[in-house]
């Protein structure tokens, strides 16, 4: 060790701890993708993107199947960074290309709407400048850095990547996506050409150079200039993240194919994807080329589960297509290459990007280190972001940071094939959106929310994973012990890390037992459309606002054939319908999948009986009511049942 490392190492361990240093140390490169999800490669099953790259690299590595990130992208960046919880670090959400906080201002709102019984945290827009990071530690090590792509962790001067120990860095800034995916790059202001504003280190190439190839152009050139050196290279592709850039070509190539599992099928998803694995595999073929490959280790990973949220058929329908809108070209271009198909699926696993359920955190972990790890091997250890800092510096050979908790441990017994990870649990800290935390330990994950949302109206949701993978199947109350086990490991968790918990809302009001508004909101996950709701003394009251008014809910995803009891009355009577899509179908199909039904004109209650033929697992359930404009339907009870028995009930005569 030269002398400086040698201080290094004196300063931030103290001695505390000895670790072995491997005969030569590695180099190390993290390929952080955004937005990507856990299906949407072929290692991990998807039929519909093309990634060979990808393919190579899970045949050369371990390949991991259950590995957590954070439901949002600034959150995961700062873990890997530190090897700490969001709770901890304190950016637990997508805010780090928002300006930083005054020093010592409040992490609470001022004030909060009186429906929300609490006010919850604000993130930190950056990262803490006195945390010390793994190119930190690494170039005390001697090790030579690079920061390329998507930092999103503070837009001040002194927060940005070179403050961090990055001694070479290719940047924009704000960056939750890149202004631009192709050349010029710039910001285009008064009075000067574009592409000559330059945010960050980014410089422009030629006009049409697209970003996903020009960041791998710079990052093969920090390979060659330190190829006799040990390095750290972040590596964060700003795909597949918006505005959505692609290559037409391809994108023109994915609309001529399907998927055979029927999930997938955005074009402008799929050619992005491509463009990433593309990169993948020049970075893989330069330290082949070199001769590097076998003294690096090489971790591939997102910072999130796929977005299934953007662009959305109802969010293009409503979007202001006005000339001054900004955003008008890329909705249009959206329209006309994939439609109303959110950016991707990640079925199996439930919802995505922005949610605590699988589809939000579950992401893709392939590491490479040949003589290390078996290529070609799998492991279904339950591991996390936080485990990465804690992995690479073991690998190394240094010690973690005096005085900075890590909340993560090493992987190198999993990697090395010498033993497992002995831990209780991982938790999920994501206080916004739909405030949440969760556990996972073993098969069970528990989902803790602070009170009901109108999407999400269980405060409490327990799942066996191995059993129920895509969260179909809430067990809280068939296993009350189980629940309140991993309530306090989430309690003890919140003590541990510090994490700013929700207050008490000081203008919260109960809401009355007098008639209550719920217009255009929803009632324990009934969401209505052209129609507004109230609850009464003993019934819903929905009142139509169009000419085709129904309640659509998801909180019913049941294996079928299923079972339907509603209990209503109207005075005017009419026809209804229920339709239904599976999981499996992105849309509701443009003919079948419906059940007509009539209700008589009565004051009196009566009770509709329907069987559903569901094929598979039901998404989402609409219940067309025989109401128009201004006329109201009066509901007492709402039953669904699946074929396993599963209920989910609304009783508003209660």
């Amino acid at each position: 060790m030269n002398p400086w490392s040698l201080l290094f190492a004196l300063a931030v361990s103290g001695l505390s701890a000895v670790h072995a240093a491997p005969d030569k140390r590695p180099n190390v490169i993290v390929f952080l993708v955004d937005d990507m999800g856990w299906m949407d490669c072929e290692p991990y099953g998807s039929r519909y993107y093309e990634t060979p790259n990808m393919s190579r690299l899970a045949a050369q590595s371990m390949r991991f199947t259950q590995a957590y990130s954070v439901p949002l992208c600034s959150p995961t960046r700062a873990t890997i960074q530190t090897g700490q919880y969001s709770a901890r670090h304190g950016i637990t959400s997508a805010s780090g290309h928002q300006p930083a906080a005054e020093e010592g201002a409040s992490r609470y709102p001022d004030k909060s709407a009186p429906s929300s019984r609490f006010l919850y945290p604000i993130s930190r827009n950056y990262l803490d400048p006195g945390l010390v990071t793994l190119a930190e530690v690494l170039k005390g090590e001697g090790y030579r850095t690079g920061h390329f792509g998507k930092w999103h962790l503070g837009i001040a001067p002194e927060h940005r990547p070179d403050q961090h120990g990055y001694e070479t860095s290719w940047f924009c800034v704000p960056d939750p996506g890149p202004p631009s995916y192709f050349s010029p790059y710039g910001v285009q202001t008064e009075g000067r050409p574009a592409g000559k504003t330059k945010i960050g280190t980014i410089t422009d190439g030629p006009d049409g150079e697209y970003i996903t190839d020009r960041l791998t152009d710079e990052v093969l050139k920090f390979l060659e200039v330190h190829r006799e050196e040990p390095f750290f290279l972040n590596l964060c592709q700003y795909g597949l993240h918006g505005p959505w850039g692609h290559k037409e070509a391809y994108t023109a190539e994915f609309t001529k194919k399907t998927d055979p599992r029927g999930e997938q099928r955005n074009p402008i998803m799929a050619s992005m994807i491509r463009s990433v694995d593309e990169s993948l595999g020049r970075v893989l073929d330069k330290l082949d080329e070199l001769g590097l490959a076998d003294e690096t280790l090489f971790l591939f990973t997102s910072d999130n589960g796929g977005n299934v949220h953007s662009n959305r058929a109802d969010d293009l329908k409503t979007a202001n297509l006005k000339p001054e809108n900004p955003k008008n070209a890329a909705i249009e271009e959206w329209r006309r290459w994939a439609g109303g198909e959110g950016p991707t699926n990640n079925a199996p696993l439930r919802e995505g990007k922005g949610r605590i359920y699988e589809g939000g955190q579950r992401v893709p972990l392939m590491i490479r280190w040949p003589g290390r790890v078996a290529p070609g091997s799998t492991s279904d250890e339950v591991v996390a972001a936080i485990d990465y800092f804690p992995t690479i510096l073991d690998a190394v050979g240094t010690p973690r940071p005096v005085g900075q908790v890590v909340d993560g441990v090493s992987l190198l017994p999993v990697l090395e094939g010498k033993g497992s990870i002995e831990r209780e649990a991982v938790f999920t800290w994501f206080p916004h959106l739909i405030p949440a935390v969760s556990v996972r330990a073993g098969d069970w994950k528990l989902i803790y929310r602070w009170e009901p949302h109108r999407e999400y109206p269980e405060t409490r949701e327990l799942y066996n994973l191995k059993n129920d993978l895509g969260e179909t199947r809430n067990l809280a109350t068939a296993h009350p012990d189980q629940v309140a086990k991993l309530e306090k490991l989430i309690e003890r968790f919140i003590a541990e890390t510090g994490a700013n918990a929700p207050i008490p809302n000081p203008v919260w009001k109960e809401p009355g037992p007098t008639k209550l508004s719920v217009a255009k909101k929803t009632s324990d996950g009934l969401v209505p459309r052209l129609a507004t709701l109230a609850i009464v003394p003993g019934a819903l009251e929905v009142t139509g606002t169009g000419a085709r008014p129904f309640l659509g809910t998801a909180q019913a995803r049941f294996s079928g054939p299923l079972k339907v009891r509603i209990e209503m009355k109207a005075s005017g009577g009419g026809g209804g319908q229920v339709q239904w899509r599976t999981d499996e179908q992105g849309d509701f199909p443009k003919g079948g999948q419906v059940l007509d039904y009539t209700l008589s004109a009565s004051d009196d209650w009566q009770e509709i009986s329907l069987d559903l033929p569901v094929e598979g697992r039901a998404g989402t359930i609409r219940l067309y009511l025989p109401s128009t404009k201004g006329k109201m339907v009066a509901i007492r009870s709402y039953r669904i049942e699946g074929s396993d028995g599963s209920v989910k009930e609304w009783r508003f005569g209660e």
